[in-house]
Parts: C-alpha cells; sequence; structure tokens
C-alpha cells in the first residue's frame, strides 16, 4: 500500500494528464458517436500514433510530413464537421437524464395511440447506444423537442414528411423521411408490409427500438433485435418502453401476451 502511495505520489502529475487526456477523448467519443465525424477523429489519432511511432523510430521526411498535416487535419476537422460538434455538444448536456427519457416516451406513448386510433400509418425509431447518424443524414433535419402533436402532424398524409421513419434521440426529434433498411431475412411471412420489414431492418443493424403503426389496421408493432412484437395494446407502449430505456424499470419482466415472428427460425411465436 505504501509503494502504491509512494508511486502516485511521485508520479501525479503524469497520472493526471494521463486522467485529463482519457477524460476529453471520451467525451469527444460521446459527442461524436454515431457521426461521420467519429470515423475521421479516428483517422487523426492514427496520424498522431503515426507521428509518434516516426520520430521514436527516427523516419525524419515522413515525421516533417505527418507534422505539418497534422494541424491542418484538426482546424478542418473542426471548421467541416461545425454541425455535428454542435448537436452532439447538446447530447451531451441532455446525458444521463432520465426525466427527459421518460417525459419523450410518454410523448411517444400518446402518438401512437392517436396515430392508432385514426389508422395513421408511423415509423418511429428511437436511438440507443448505436449512433443513427447515417439514416439521420438520409431524411430532412428536424432538431425538435418530442412532442405528441410534432409527431402526429408529421405521419399525416398530407405532409411532406410523412413517407419514411422519424428519428428520436434523447428527448429530440432529430429528423423525419428518413430510410430505413429492409430485411433481407426470407423467415418472414409475405404478409409483413414495407413498414414492418423496414423497422426489422434497422433494429437487425442497430440496437433501436423501432415503432410501426399500421396504416391497414392501426395495430402497433415493435422491433428490436431483428424480432417484432405484434398487435401491441396502445397503453401498453408506454410501460414497453421504460422497461428497455430506463434503468430502473429494467429488472422489471414486463409481458403483454403479444404475438412475435422471431427472425432466427420459420416459427410465428
Amino acid at each position: 500500500m505504501a509503494g502504491i502511495i509512494d508511486f502516485i505520489s511521485l508520479y501525479w502529475d503524469t497520472l493526471l494528464e494521463i486522467g485529463i487526456l482519457w477524460v476529453t477523448y471520451y467525451m469527444l467519443f460521446l459527442i461524436l458517436s454515431g457521426t461521420m465525424a467519429e470515423q475521421v477523429m479516428k483517422g487523426i489519432i492514427i496520424i498522431v500514433v503515426i507521428v509518434a511511432v516516426t520520430r521514436e523510430i527516427n523516419l525524419v521526411i515522413i515525421n516533417w510530413i505527418l507534422t505539418k498535416l497534422l494541424p491542418l487535419s484538426v482546424v478542418a476537422f473542426f471548421i467541416i464537421f461545425q454541425p455535428e460538434l454542435r448537436r452532439g455538444l447538446a447530447r451531451l448536456g441532455r446525458f444521463g437524464g432520465n426525466n427527459g427519457k421518460k417525459a419523450a416516451i410518454g410523448e411517444i406513448s400518446k402518438a401512437t395511440m392517436v396515430l392508432s386510433k385514426k389508422k395513421v400509418g408511423g415509423l418511429i425509431a428511437i436511438e440507443r447506444k448505436v449512433g443513427l447518424r447515417r439514416y439521420v443524414e438520409s431524411g430532412v433535419g428536424i432538431d425538435a423537442e418530442v412532442t405528441s402533436e410534432l409527431i402526429n402532424t408529421i405521419f399525416v398524409t398530407s405532409s411532406p414528411l410523412h413517407d419514411g421513419g422519424i428519428i428520436i434521440s434523447g428527448d429530440r426529434i432529430e429528423a423525419a423521411a428518413c430510410l430505413f433498411p429492409l430485411t433481407q431475412n426470407t423467415n418472414i411471412p409475405k404478409t409483413v408490409g414495407t413498414r414492418h420489414r423496414a423497422a426489422i431492418g434497422l433494429s437487425e443493424e442497430t440496437d433501436s427500438i423501432v415503432i410501426v403503426v399500421s396504416e391497414e389496421t392501426g395495430n402497433i408493432s415493435v422491433a428490436i433485435g431483428g424480432r417484432i412484437t405484434r398487435d401491441l395494446e396502445p397503453k401498453n407502449v408506454s410501460k414497453f418502453l421504460e422497461g428497455i430505456l430506463l434503468p430502473r424499470h429494467r429488472e422489471k419482466n414486463i409481458s403483454f401476451n403479444s404475438p412475435s415472428f422471431c427472425l432466427d427460425n420459420k416459427e410465428e411465436l
């Protein structure tokens, strides 16, 4: 124990620098997660590592070129990806707040009830850990607070944004009229429509929760991890989402006896 204390007291400044750098990198990761800027940031980090390596093994010319390139890369990064950084900082400011999530869940639940009652088709993707930026960029940016009125307005058939899906991140609607990938799973019955196939497809590629309201029947379905739960009661949507998204509800066993398709086999559950 004494050895550890001596080590910390001797190298406290180095350990502090390492801690600050780690926290800074982690914050950048949270801000840029799910955006194109995330990949560019990784490229800049690789350049930094290569600069350090070439300096150690005395590759003078390569090190000189990369040393000149690095500052330009950093400046270009902040200029080109200014919108992503701004949205990321706003997301970071909302990080860890369950009150905003619960309010958003309530608004989503109210919206699905109205859509279901009026038999208006809807497709809503809720972002979790895997970023949905590539799908946000396929639609029309909104960046507005989640409200049931706005969701219902988007999906009204006279609205230019009603085709495609909306993407919700935290308590914000990021975009509407987004294009989701259709599942290629051949085990799904042919009676399953395009909206439902898009919901399953997105849930296969990401960890998002995708809610579908059928235009023909008004039935509500939820796709998670390549499985789609059909005919969910409107009054149960809020509890269903809270059980997945809110930590204190995750350990509860929520079952609504709704039929679902398991995409790992050909049987209907």
